[in-house]
């Protein structure tokens, strides 16, 4: 039985608890999670619900399979230990190698905590730039996701000073190209990408700012000319209106707060994380680590059934179907 690798994340907040309720139900796929075993179990008795764990595969109620990975030092729900950084980073590091190894149909991740990593002083920026490192992808594509709504981002966690010298003609070139090619996991060849602006009425013909003039206007053009669906730039104060997104696949955002808010608006706690160009699956939950939720047993799992629906679908035509 294949498995899916779920990296259980922060230790102090919601992603143990994700999996230990999730193996109070019926299931069809085995989930395989990589955590401290002790750290389950704990979780478990705090919710006070049923646990045993196996290293084997399991879809039994009451029962995970684990990849135990041993913390560095014990955590407490709600309180973040720069101490356990390690921990969380061998997590994504173990079950990255198995996925390449083809030993698990792919990664599910819950929720991390970028600050404490770095606290720990370790560079670290998201999820999806240390898979890209990991898996020596030169580039990567942050997506999220709900039934309704794709946005893509061309720039990702990076602060906003520093997004206008980041749109560049090959960056540009490059992000589309992944998401032109990887839509097709989704059933979907030459998909409609809707491109936005990066400044207010994207530039207004060049009195506020000229980035859409000499760099994104160009990059569609080229596109266009070699066979790809793009709509642009688009004010992005305007690009999710329902006469704008339709007829279109997904909308690719210039950064971070341009695109995420208008999704998480409209689908949080149903939206999913996706991270195109990889060479294997990996999706996410739309959501931090919840950390005055830990061992509460208050959590909704909707992120996380919605990140599972969109692995199994991609699954169909991903990288290793």
């Amino acid at each position: 039985m294949e498995s899916i690798a779920y990296t259980s994340g922060e230790p102090s907040g919601i992603g143990p608890d994700i999996a230990v309720i999730y193996a109070q139900k019926e299931r069809d796929v085995n989930l395989q999670v990589y955590c401290d075993p002790d750290v389950l179990l704990k979780r478990a008795k705090l919710l006070n619900l049923p646990l045993s764990l196996t290293e084997n595969p399991t879809q039994n109620i009451g029962e995970l399979s684990i990849f135990p990975v041993k913390a560095k030092q014990e955590e407490i729900p709600g309180k973040l230990n720069p101490n356990n950084a390690e921990y969380v980073l061998s997590l994504l590091q173990e079950a990255t190698e198995n996925t390449l190894e083809k030993r698990t149909r792919g990664i599910l991740t819950g929720p991390i905590n970028k600050a404490v990593i770095n606290e720990a002083g370790i560079e670290f920026s998201g999820h999806t730039e240390y898979f890209a490192e990991l898996s020596n992808c030169s580039k990567t594509v942050m997506l999220l996701a709900t039934s309704k709504l794709k946005v893509a981002l061309a720039t990702t966690h990076l602060a906003l000073k520093d997004v206008p010298k980041s749109i560049t003609r090959d960056l540009l070139i490059e992000v589309i190209t992944i998401i032109n090619n990887d839509f097709k996991f989704f059933d979907l060849e030459n998909p409609r990408i809707l491109v936005c602006g990066l400044n207010p009425h994207a530039g207004e013909n060049g009195y506020l700012g000229d980035e859409e003039i000499t760099t994104i206007s160009p990059v569609i053009d080229d596109l266009n000319q070699n066979n790809f669906n793009l709509i642009g730039p688009v004010p992005a104060d305007t690009a999710f209106t329902p006469d704008s997104l339709k007829n279109i696949d997904v909308v690719l955002a210039m950064y971070h707060d341009q695109g995420l808010p208008v999704l998480k608006a409209k689908g949080f706690k149903n939206a999913a994380n996706i991270t195109l160009g990889l060479p294997f699956i990996r999706t996410s939950v739309d959501h931090g680590t919840a950390l005055d939720l830990a061992g509460t047993g208050k959590i909704d799992l909707g992120s996380f059934y919605c990140a599972l629906s969109f692995f199994e679908k991609i699954s169909k035509n991903g990288p290793h179907a």
